[in-house]
């Protein structure tokens, strides 16, 4: 047996988008909240040495703003990225506890720190001396990118472990630093700067007077565009720190509209931004609130979909696959991989959680027990409706036998020769009923395409 846990089926979207969903509006608030910080830290110094109280005025507005915003939504969706993932792919977040223990406690006491030091700099705002109130902005802002920079490592982890000897020799510096971190650190770093430009808007367009508005816009335009055009270059090196499968990935699996979708958001957005600056009052918060969807829309959901797309087939270290088998050996971890274990006795037989009716395949369960092999082995990168992400039955419409589907799914699986799909040993049975249940979600969804096609 091995140790796999049920599999959390969720048939509307998907679980991989339901997690992406939650990932995505958290990544908002997130990155609002950390380009804040160190923004804040640069503005209150900078209101403080040139006695300009508007600046100190407008850092209150904008954390009371983000006690909402991005401190009681952030943690409402914080924990449910943890739920959904935790279902969705258990051994996933094993492998990362298991790798960064001590990283993610060390993040959470920086967080707590976080989150009373931006109590403190609205509420203490001309209650306390200057030197104390700009020190607690630095520290706040401090604070918050080290949570930034401990999460982008884990992050990066999922993708590329940082040192290439990881493997042989464990150790969590070796899982964390490496090339892939530093260039993902610095993309979200200045990309963090122009959502935080952008939300801005929506507290700048609550002033009346309209010099300050002009000040401060004036800023916000210049921070937004110039972390946008870093931020675009910066994706370029994290791009080149991409493994052979991330790169096949965006090149063959990714749709065509997501590099023009990325492209439009950073034009858009550097647009809006000298609208601004050459017209301050276009500063409305109604508009500030509709750059910020279409940032979320177009900009952060297309770049997260993306990122969880090219770290197929592993879902952590490169020996997770993201169907939760192990396949790879992690001496360094005490890790063996279970294809062998797979090969040698079948996919149905070795599933701890696989019904004891479905371990052997017969002419009576046959489309079920490939269901079950679908969902255990698919469905968390392919739905098995006709919704949702990348549907299973759209790959197989035609007319297509049973034995050529199942001569497919062998070639295609059984040895990993799909850079982008996890090695999935199925034996002659096996492939046979994982066949006749694609078959049996094909045809319908082949009969719907042919009557939309005469209509």
């Amino acid at each position: 047996m091995i140790g796999l846990y049920p599999t959390w089926f969720e048939p509307g979207v998907g679980s991989g988008w339901v997690v992406g969903l939650i990932a995505t509006i958290h990544v908002l608030f997130s990155h609002t909240s950390v380009g804040a910080a160190i923004f804040f830290a640069w503005l209150a110094n900078h209101a403080h040495r040139h006695n300009k109280p508007e600046l100190l005025e407008f850092i209150r507005r904008y954390g009371l703003f983000l006690l909402v915003f991005s401190y009681v939504l952030g943690s409402i969706t914080g924990p449910g990225i943890w739920f959904a993932t935790t279902v969705a792919s258990p051994r996933g977040i094993s492998a990362l506890i298991h790798s960064f223990v001590w990283m993610w406690a060390t993040e959470w006491v920086f967080f707590v720190i976080e989150v009373v030091g931006v109590y403190m700099l609205v509420y203490l705002a001309g209650r306390i001396d200057v030197k104390t109130h700009t020190r607690i902005a630095v520290i706040f802002g401090l604070t918050s990118y080290t949570t930034m920079l401990v999460i982008v490592g884990i992050l990066s982890f999922m993708m590329w472990p940082g040192n290439a000897n990881w493997t042989e020799t464990g150790g969590v510096l070796n899982a964390f630093f490496g090339p892939n971190t530093f260039a993902q650190l610095g993309m979200r770093t200045a990309f963090m700067f122009t959502i935080t430009a952008v939300v801005g808007g929506i507290v700048v367009g609550s002033f009346k007077d309209l010099a300050v508005k002009k000040q401060i816009g004036r800023q916000l335009a210049v921070l937004g565009m110039a972390a946008a055009v870093i931020g675009a270059l910066m994706l370029q090196w994290y791009l080149a720190t991409l493994p052979e499968t991330a790169e096949v990935v965006l090149e063959n699996r990714l749709p065509a509209h997501f590099p023009m979708a990325l492209m439009a958001a950073v034009g858009g957005t550097i647009a809006y931004f000298l609208l601004t600056l050459v017209q301050p009052r276009a500063i409305v918060s109604g508009l500030a609130g509709v750059m910020t969807v279409v940032i979320l829309v177009f900009g952060l959901w297309p770049e997260e979909v993306a990122r969880e797309s090219i770290r197929k087939p592993w879902v952590a270290g490169q020996y997770v696959y993201s169907n939760q088998v192990v396949g790879r050996d992690v001496p360094g971890m005490g890790v063996k991989s279970e294809i062998p274990t797979i090969e040698a006795h079948g996919f149905l037989k070795t599933h701890v959680f696989m019904p004891e009716h479905l371990r052997t395949v017969t002419d009576a369960n046959r489309v079920e027990a490939g269901r079950a092999l679908a969902l255990a082995t698919c469905s968390n990168c392919h739905s098995l409706s006709s919704t949702g992400m990348r549907p299973l039955a759209q790959y197989f419409v035609g007319t297509h036998s049973e034995a050529d589907v199942a001569t497919y799914l062998q070639a295609a699986l059984s040895g990993g020769n799909t850079l982008y799909m996890p090695q999935v040993p199925l034996n002659d049975v096996e492939a046979r009923a994982l066949a006749a249940f694609i078959q049996s979600i094909a045809k319908p969804l082949a009969s719907v395409q042919a009557v939309q096609a005469k209509e």
